[in-house]
């Protein structure tokens, strides 16, 4: 998306610079201003649970949710797998997070204070690849793609890519959140399990695969 700076009565293009590296052109400058940005909460930087580390922890008062964000330079992963592999993280280990919350913010959340169906991943980038916009073209997916424009005068332009509305609902697939959350847990335990076991290897979620 072009960015233009007004002089006189011309618009004049302003050039968009490449970003440099991954946590300080965009982690910190977006943790610092995350309620300006996307309305959350902060909670914390560079979560390791398990074998995976969270870039950010956010929580989202409106929903009651938390809400997991990475950041990307290069294009090359996965938004399904990693997305659901996050979420599967979440799920499975509720009461880490609830505590994570409490000790970040000197409050008194608890598991049933939270709606655990609004969890969603956000991916943060400069650019995703077509496949990447593809394989989130359902609408209600917990997962969302955000592009990230640096410009020379030191603006910063957000772009968040939504599916048409034309799209199926992923939810129509199955009208119970519960029953989608309760499969997903389901496979988490064997990408955890193996993940654990030094095992390698990738999981491709499809909505008929997750979802009944």
């Amino acid at each position: 998306m072009p960015l233009f700076s007004i002089k006189g009565d011309r618009l004049e293009r302003v050039k968009e610079v490449p970003f440099k590296s991954e946590r300080k052109d965009i982690q910190h400058v977006t943790e610092s201003s995350l309620k300006e940005v996307f309305g959350f909460e902060f909670v914390k930087s560079e979560l390791e649970l398990g074998t995976l580390r969270i870039d950010t922890l956010a929580f989202d008062e409106e929903n009651k949710s938390f809400i997991i964000i990475e950041y990307k330079i290069d294009q090359s992963f996965s938004v399904i797998d990693q997305g659901y592999a996050y979420l599967a993280l979440l799920l499975n280990n509720k009461a880490e997070f609830i505590l994570e919350y409490n000790e970040c913010k000197s409050q008194s959340l608890k598991r049933d204070d939270v709606d655990w169906s609004q969890s969603k991943v956000i991916f943060v980038s400069p650019q995703f690849t077509k496949y990447q916009k593809q394989a989130i073209n359902f609408r209600d997916l917990p997962i969302e793609l955000w592009e990230v424009s640096k410009f020379e005068n030191g603006t910063l332009l957000f772009n968040q890519l939504k599916s048409p509305e034309t799209s199926e609902s992923i939810t129509k697939v199955s009208p119970r959140i519960e029953k989608r959350l309760a499969i997903l847990k389901l496979f988490s335990k064997a990408i955890l399990n193996r993940t654990v076991r030094g095992v390698s290897f990738l999981v491709f979620f499809t909505p008929n695969s997750i979802i009944f």
